[in-house]
């Protein structure tokens, strides 16, 4: 049963400008909020009503008394109210398990990340590509 006007959900967070009729939504919807809560920033939103968010995190290794970064992706829904797209930064917080990977929704939109572009493309020149099977073929024969 999706309500009409915005609720209160429990976090300190900015009720959302727009209007869904989505059950899944935690200010128009039966979805209550509960547990962790992070802020990072969309990857992708090439899923419908899912995106991607990554946030980094800092993992201490005891054998050299330092710390290192690591990089986290969750699956998070994206109601039609927040509305994330790639490159913007937001506000998730975890709920029940709403699919096999998604345990949380993103509750604010804090607007884009700058440099995100630039980021991403450094990233994909980073990869290393992997040979082709003609190419294997072609070396072996």
């Amino acid at each position: 049963m999706a309500k009409s006007s915005a609720t209160n959900i429990g976090v300190a967070v900015e009720l959302p400008k727009g209007r869904c009729n989505d059950v899944k939504c935690p200010f128009h919807g039966a979805l209550s909020v509960r547990g962790r809560q992070f802020i990072g920033t969309v990857v992708s939103t090439k899923m419908r009503k899912t995106a991607v968010v990554e946030f980094e995190r800092l993992y201490f290794l005891k054998k050299y008394g330092r710390y290192e970064k690591r990089r986290t992706k969750l699956k998070v829904h994206n109601p039609e109210c927040i509305d994330a797209k790639d490159g913007d930064i937001v506000n998730v917080v975890e709920c029940r398990p709403l699919s096999k990977t998604k345990n949380f929704v993103a509750v604010q939109n804090l607007g884009a990340e700058k440099g995100f572009k630039e980021k991403m493309q450094a990233r994909e020149a980073a990869k290393i590509e992997k040979p082709k099977k003609e190419d294997e073929a072609a070396e072996a024969g």
